[in-house]
């Protein structure tokens, strides 16, 4: 067990750190964009009922189970969790990377949520709809082989752990 958590979190890294870094800016950039930009804007905000000091939990905002419904076969059946599973993959997912940490299961979420999204929502828009899409997949392909390199806290877990670094 502890060689397969091993192979997920060390890195694999540069011979020279300014590679290492040079790698790390589209991750950072990536997972950024992912968490404010596209993710975020998915859940609604936190909202208080009138006269209520408590905040209400976040919500999907309603046009996005609607979107994933129209997808049709096992989308149409539960458009609520697969909008929990698209938008939290993007949010939470981005936030990860941005870190680097838990680089290679987070970029395998927004793998799987890119493809979703480039077969099911942007292939009928044409090439130039698709391209942010498949801009998040290239670079999730990237760190789900690669790992965090050296400028992520993956880095840092694995070489405390693991005592021998790459």
């Amino acid at each position: 067990m502890k060689n397969i958590i091993k192979k997920i979190i060390s890195p694999i890294t540069m011979t020279h750190w300014s590679s290492d870094l040079l790698f790390a800016f589209p991750r950072i950039l990536c997972g950024y964009f992912l968490a404010v930009n596209f993710g975020g804007s998915k859940f609604g905000v936190p909202w208080s009922p009138e006269g209520s000091s408590d905040l209400a939990f976040l919500e999907v905002v309603e046009w996005f189970p609607k979107d994933i419904a129209e997808y049709g076969g096992i989308f149409s059946m539960f458009p609520v969790f697969f909008a929990w599973m698209g938008a939290s993959s993007e949010a939470i997912g981005g936030i990860f990377l941005l870190l680097g940490f838990k680089t290679r299961i987070a970029s395998f979420f927004i793998l799987c949520t890119m493809l979703v999204a480039i077969i099911f929502q942007k292939s009928d828009n044409g090439l130039w709809a698709m391209l942010p899409a498949m801009g998040f997949l290239w670079i999730a392909i990237y760190n789900l082989i690669l790992g965090s390199g050296k400028f992520g806290i993956d880095y840092l877990i694995s070489k405390k752990w693991f005592k021998k670094t790459q």
